[in-house]
């Protein structure tokens, strides 16, 4: 059970109604009994499944209304394995260079008993974050580097840092959070917020089973969540990501129309294009018959010619760069992008405007925060009123098509008077988002196969087939054949290929999909009087997914759907014209369909040809745990259907 501070004074001295939130210095902290939280050391030999212990996690944050946090964290360490020690022997602390200061007020390694064995780091060193080559971003994050003497399974590190923001890139704007689950069993958690009493943030628990105590005195109110032996987190399979985890989450007392019109402050006078840009769009679209093709011509190039680089220094994070920056040094990040391809389609005639999002979704509309977008992206407005949305990072999207991790997040339009509209983006059904393999030919006599291998794909399935085609241009003869011969041998071991063809996978107007021909592949055994056809497709049975979710016993939790299969079809259909008078022992053919999706596998023979096909198709939404059984049925349903080998009869 987890507990309020007041039932965990042993370790925490007790803050009186009307006290003010710990000052914690170099000096230490006036509100934690070091000694008593040591002495919380669990036994050795116990926790055999974990490297180590929390004995303490500590968060103490002090919060302005202009923005300002100063944000102190504690944790007491209990290393158990030498992997701990590796892990722990070494540890960086990061920070904004531009606007935040930093600093260790003590990091030191301990016997479980208190004696010191290193007081302060052997070595310490601050540097620049490394920038990645493959999508660089240049930033003014600073890392401090520590590294510990002493460190070994059975010692403890107690370490404290403060980041101070003296200068918030957002006025007014904050967004901080803290987990009281922490991966690990946690003696001791506690997270203290101190902010002005007339000042009211917009505060969200999540799972939170205790309540906070709160304290008003000298014009602050401090506000207490405390809880003792927090257990690792077990998260079961698929659920969602929303019914695990105990958490707060702080935010200003702002709305979304705040965080727009600030946006557009910033970028107000950035949608100004010069007479070279001019004349390149006048290039760019020369060819075009429509204004959709002037459109699509424009996505290409901004998405395309201009290499992805972050110049994220202070306001720079959030500001764009003018369009004439962009296009004189061939780069740019996503807002960048955006704002070009936006100053674009107004010489177009065409409105635009940018969208705010998470790259990785996840944003909580209920807590409005300039914090909580890290993206940039365009909407296009169509006649009809409504959008097109348009990633200029996602080189392989074509124009109209979001990239994966964008559809049914949640975004906010900008517009230049900083009015804005909240919205929600489409996703494409799963019958849209398809993968599918064709495989048909004939079988000769001695069971050779010849015909040909498809391949296709459309949606969020086109990813990986452009992706995997995004340098086929530049696939020489010898590439091409080892290609071709490792396509054939993956369908029907030992088979040839032949004119293997391909697409650009930059093309954004070229359909997905490659194909190869197959010949002398034996895909028939003999076995007495009869023959073993084995199918060139594969089965969905996975017994071992059921067999994990039977011995977790009852649920407890929800079943996120999307994470069962999700929102899209894998198709795979085999048709082959068998020699005359070959008869197949056909299996049953099914459909099993629930809330989880509908699985299909067809086996027929219409005279000499025999079809074989099999389709798994997805969904989205939350189903509650009670509907465990009927998932597991559906999986067993789907799994008994493994077939892998038909007889054949083949007559006198």
């Amino acid at each position: 059970m987890r507990v309020l501070a007041a039932v965990v004074a042993v370790s925490f001295v007790a803050l009186s109604a009307g006290a003010q939130a710990p000052h914690i210095t170099p000096a230490g902290d006036p509100s934690v009994k070091s000694d008593t939280i040591y002495s919380l050391a669990v036994p050795a030999g116990s926790h055999t499944d974990e490297p180590y212990v929390l004995l303490l996690d500590d968060g103490v944050v002090k919060i302005e209304p202009d923005g300002r946090l100063t944000t102190t964290y504690r944790q007491v360490v209990q290393l158990l394995t030498q992997e701990a020690a590796e892990q722990w022997g070494e540890h960086t602390f990061s920070y904004s260079a531009g606007r935040e200061k930093l600093t260790v007020n003590w990091i030191r390694v301990l016997k479980p008993n208190g004696d010191v064995v290193s007081e302060k780091p052997t070595h310490e060193q601050e540097s620049l974050a490394p920038v990645s080559l493959d999508a660089p971003v240049y930033s003014d994050l600073k890392l401090h580097r520590v590294t510990l003497g002493g460190v070994a399974p059975g010692t403890l590190i107690d370490y404290s840092v403060t980041t101070e923001t003296v200068s918030p890139l957002i006025p007014g704007d904050f967004l901080t959070s803290w987990s009281v689950q922490t991966g690990v069993f946690t003696r001791r958690s506690r997270y203290v917020v101190d902010v002005p009493a007339n000042y009211t943030p917009r505060i969200e628990e999540h799972h939170i089973p205790f309540k906070r105590a709160e304290h008003v005195s000298n014009g602050r109110r401090v506000i207490t969540w405390a809880a003792q032996d927090v257990p690792k987190p077990e998260p079961e399979p698929l659920a969602p990501d929303s019914s695990y985890g105990e958490s707060i989450t702080l935010a200003a007392p702002r709305t979304w129309s705040d965080v727009a019109h600030w946006y557009a402050g910033l970028a107000r006078d950035r949608y100004t294009t010069t007479p070279a840009i001019d004349a390149k769009i006048a290039e760019v679209v020369k060819n075009a018959k429509t204004l959709d093709d002037s459109i699509r011509a424009v996505h290409r190039w901004v998405a395309q010619d201009f290499r992805y680089v972050s110049l994220s220094l202070g306001i720079g994070g959030y500001q764009p760069h003018q369009p004439e920056s962009m296009f004189e040094n061939k780069y740019g990040d996503c807002k960048d992008k955006a704002t070009f391809f936006i100053a674009a389609m107004r010489r177009l005639g065409v409105t635009a405007y940018p969208v705010l999002l998470s790259a990785d979704g996840g944003v909580d509309a209920s807590l409005p925060s300039a914090h909580q977008f890290d993206h940039m992206i365009a909407a296009v407005k169509r006649a009809d009123g409504r959008y097109t949305y348009v990633d200029l990072t996602a080189d392989l999207a074509p124009y109209g098509a979001l990239p994966p991790g964008e559809p049914g997040e949640f975004g906010l339009v900008v517009h230049p008077d900083g009015t804005s509209e909240e919205i929600t983006f489409p996703m494409d059904s799963a019958a849209r988002n398809l993968s599918r393999v064709d495989i048909d030919g004939s079988l000769s006599p001695d069971g050779l196969f010849a015909g040909k291998w498809i391949r296709t794909a459309t949606g969020l399935q086109q990813y990986g087939l452009r992706s995997s085609m995004s340098r086929s241009t530049q696939m020489d003869s010898t590439q091409r054949a080892r290609a071709t011969l490792a396509i054939a041998n993956a369908i029907i071991q030992g088979a040839k290929g032949d004119s293997l063809q391909v697409f650009n996978g930059r093309d954004l107007r070229a359909k997905p999909r490659i194909s190869v021909l197959l010949s002398n592949g034996k895909m028939v055994s003999d076995a007495g009087a009869t023959r073993i056809l084995t199918l060139p497709i594969r089965d969905f049975a996975v017994p071992n997914v059921v067999a994990g979710l039977e011995q977790r016993g009852p649920r407890v939790n929800p079943i996120d759907i999307e994470k069962v299969w999700g929102p899209h079809e894998e198709l795979e259909d085999f048709e082959v014209t068998l020699p005359r008078g070959w008869k197949a022992q056909l299996p049953k053919s099914l459909t099993e369909s629930s809330a989880f999706g509908t699985y299909t596998a067809k086996y027929e023979q219409d005279g000499d040809t025999l079809h074989v096909s099999r389709s798994l198709v997805g969904d989205t939404g939350v189903q509650p745990a009670s509907a465990m059984p009927a998932l597991l049925a559906w999986l067993k349903a789907m799994s008994a259907d493994d077939v892998k080998y038909i007889v054949i009869n083949a007559g006198s």
